[in-house]
């Protein structure tokens, strides 16, 4: 691999007016295509196969002149203080209001609230259920207009009228000032860690290119491939975090062999192959648990991964080719400040940008730190992110509602006018189907028996008159519990009303469904957490395998699939201290605790294993390489944190400030995703990659490079640190002899080349 990505990187450098063409051209190609696009249209979450979504299939079936998922809203009146709302003026308000609905465009029906008995007991406030012929997603906005002026007329009435339901739901803008602080947290840093501003808005440039690409594809392909918004800001996070730190990996390691004294051609061929082959692996691993996610079964989440694993792919394509073909448009820029300033070349000097890489430096000071005090470091560190961890023992997943919502929504208030005035369960009806086509003869007393059965559950509110469909075979009835829907009373009144109705199924022959919004989020979330630990599983034995390919080693593997569990442990304790206890919950605009988003979890497994694979191989692979040249564990370590450890901690706040950057936007999907991708990072690469990793290897000596023989002869050797690279490189101009690069205990290596 090393090899091939050497000369990917050589001809990249030659053929930069070719290789910068076509990028451009296939950036102009894909913000075309989004322009030219039809809007991408949200999608309600599904679960194939789940009791839930088989009952909004049978609907979909048996009452074709309606639609299960389609758009509904609830336009929630209140009366002025003192007043009730069905005093004849306000009465008259609210009847009029909803008779400027009749015939309005994609209506289907408006109940009247006095006619269906939808006022509360102190008649202070009443509701009308507004459905429609179409989606959420394909409702006109002549549709939305005319609700919101129904509403205001009801306001200069005198009525608090609040609109809630799916009607009003807004796709979520790619955009904001958050995520623009972000980029510049991460320039920043750039241009702090590589000391030019060139070098900086390199890493920057390759990144936004390769992210503008996929997310022009993204938005072109979302009406085909039915992507939505979330899809497309996961793709933009992602793009951006690791487009940056690989451009950042492979810079870095350029500048370094120009201070070894490389011609400008030949130091882009040798950081392609050697920094270049780290990127590929690290960006095998995203994408491979990113597809993984396919596994769960919910399409959702599978484009949520295919989305993302499309954006990390192109930034390794951007990383490997744009990346030093820019190197030669550039040319001596790429260097440091310190270095052009001077007037020195890099041959001259071989060892400036060497020096600059951490002589010395807070990096190499400590790692012997930690190889001072391995035991030390190991306990404090481990202890501290099993302490973070711990509240990640109560993790509860659900699904976010109007409850999550801000308290300035129209879509919040009207939840809590409906939980005033009807109950916390109100929110969250859960409707049950009763499919009597089995037992035609008997289906009146199968649906009264299932009506009985259904209101003798505890934590039944109250059961509605059951609707028959046109051929008489179906029957479908709402319950509304006495909890809020995100409540754990509510879950075990949804298991409580199937294990009821069982006994009715056994008896009469009869299909008996419990659906709605609820039990669909109640079934999503019960499917996560059965899936939580197979995926965990299949995640862990896949970073073993490949690290094992890769180091050549049994231990490192091992230690570094334990890491990225303490660091996930520790990354969805924030997530529950957050998001359920409300920890620092209003320093990140949170109104309402409640359960963590249910795709949350496997979401950051996915993502952020990937991402600490990154961390380990670009830390690693320099240490290995001193390692394999004949250093000491301990030489080994040092040269690791010296090369590697200023441009990871540098990578790990550049990812840490674009995933933070989304924290800011209004929904709760992406709010959660922001603060755990950006907790896991910070956990992994700052307290388990440069605290655990260092204390383990200098604990375990040379045992953490041993591999039995067997494995030896068996496991292919992808040399990912470049060792074959050095019949294909000339020698620099200069041989390097500084003390960036001390001299090994046992000069020649394992093919013959000395250090």
């Amino acid at each position: 691999m090393a090899t091939f990505l050497y000369r990917i990187g050589r001809w990249a450098f030659r053929r930069r007016r070719l290789v910068g063409g076509l990028w451009l051209g296939g950036l102009l190609l894909a913000v075309v295509a989004a322009a030219a696009a039809p809007s991408g249209e949200e999608e309600d979450i599904s679960m194939p196969g789940t009791e839930s979504q088989k009952a909004f299939d049978l609907l979909d079936e048996r009452f074709p002149e309606s639609n299960s998922q389609g758009a509904e809203a609830r336009l929630v009146f209140r009366a002025p203080d003192g007043q009730r709302v069905t005093a004849g003026k306000n009465k008259a308000a609210v009847e009029r209001t909803l008779g400027s609905l009749d015939g309005s465009d994609q209506v289907a029906s408006a109940t009247d609230p006095y006619g269906t008995g939808t006022v509360s007991k102190d008649s202070t406030i009443a509701y009308s259920t507004i459905t429609y012929t179409a989606d959420a997603v394909d409702l006109e906005e002549s549709a939305k207009s005319a609700l919101e002026g129904a509403a205001d007329r009801a306001r200069d009435a005198g009525l608090t009228v609040e609109i809630g339901g799916s009607a009003l739901d807004a796709e979520e803008s790619p955009g904001g000032t958050t995520e623009i602080v972000g980029v510049a947290v991460a320039a920043v840093v750039l241009v702090l860690a590589l000391g030019s501003l060139v070098a900086a808005g390199l890493s920057l440039l390759t990144a936004f290119v390769g992210v503008a690409i996929a997310f022009g594809l993204v938005s072109a392909l979302a009406v085909p491939l039915g992507l939505t918004s979330t899809v497309a800001i996961l793709a933009l996070m992602l793009g951006l975090a690791v487009g940056i730190d690989y451009a950042l990996f492979i810079t870095s390691r350029y500048r370094d062999e120009r201070a070894r004294g490389r011609e400008p051609e030949e130091a882009a061929g040798r950081a392609v192959g050697t920094a270049g082959s780290a990127v590929v692996f690290a960006g095998a691993t995203v994408f491979i648990a990113l597809v993984g996610l396919g596994v769960v079964g919910i399409p959702e989440l599978t484009k949520m991964g295919m989305g993302g694993a499309g954006a990390v792919a192109l930034a390794v394509l951007v990383a490997l080719t744009l990346t030093p073909a820019l190197f030669g448009f550039f040319g001596r820029r790429v260097l440091s400040r310190a270095v052009r300033k001077g007037g020195r070349t890099a041959s001259a000097h071989p060892h400036a940008e060497s020096a600059e890489a951490g002589r010395g430096g807070l990096g190499t000071r400590w790692a012997r730190f930690v190889l001072r005090r391995p035991v030390a470091v190991l306990l404090t560190a481990g202890l501290g992110l099993g302490a973070v961890a711990l509240p990640a023992l109560s993790l509860e997943l659900g699904l976010p509602g109007d409850e999550s919502k801000s308290v300035e929504t129209t879509q919040r208030r009207a939840y809590d006018l409906l939980s005033e005035g009807f109950g916390p369960g109100f929110n969250g009806p859960l409707t049950v189907v009763v499919d009597t086509s089995k037992s035609a003869d008997a289906a009146r007393a199968t649906t009264d028996l299932v009506v009985k059965t259904v209101r003798g559950v505890d934590g039944v509110a109250s059961v509605g008159a059951p609707v028959l469909s046109k051929s008489k075979d179906t029957a479908v009835l709402t319950a509304v519990p006495r909890t809020a829907p995100n409540s754990g009373e509510t879950k075990n009144v949804v298991q409580a009303i199937r294990g009821a109705v069982a006994g009715v199924e056994a008896d009469t022959g009869a299909g008996v469904y419990v659906t709605g919004t609820t039990a669909m989020n109640i079934d999503i979330s019960e499917a996560m957490s059965d899936a939580l630990i197979p995926y965990l599983t299949v995640v862990i034995g896949l970073a073993v395998l490949l690290l094992t390919v890769v180091f050549r080693s049994i231990l490192v593997p091992v230690k570094a699939a334990l890491g990225f569990l303490l660091s996930v442990g520790a990354a969805f304790g924030v997530l529950v201290a957050v998001f359920q206890w409300g920890w620092a919950a209003d320093l990140i605009g949170i109104e309402q605790t409640g359960p963590v988003m249910s795709l949350m979890p496997i979401l950051v497994i996915g993502i952020v294993f990937g991402l600490a694979m990154d961390y380990e191989v670009f830390l690693l692979t320099r240490m290995r390489e001193a390692h394999v040249h004949g250093a000491s564990p301990g030489e080994a370590v040092v040269n690791g944190f010296r090369h590697s450890g200023r441009v990871v901690a540098a990578a790990a706040i550049i990812m840490i400030s674009v995933f933070a950057g989304f924290i800011g936007m209004s929904s709760p999907t992406i709010q959660t995703m922001g603060v755990g991708l950006a907790a896991a990072v910070a956990f992994d690469a700052f307290v388990v990659r440069m605290a655990i990793v260092p204390a383990v290897l200098a604990l375990l000596g040379h045992r953490a490079w041993w591999l039995p023989r067997i494995l030896t002869r068996v496991l292919p050797d992808v040399d990912i640190e470049g060792e074959k690279l050095s019949p294909h490189v000339p020698a620099p101009a200069t041989a390097p002899d500084t003390p960036d690069a001390p001299a090994p205990r046992h000069p020649v290596g394992r093919h013959g080349h000395r250090y």
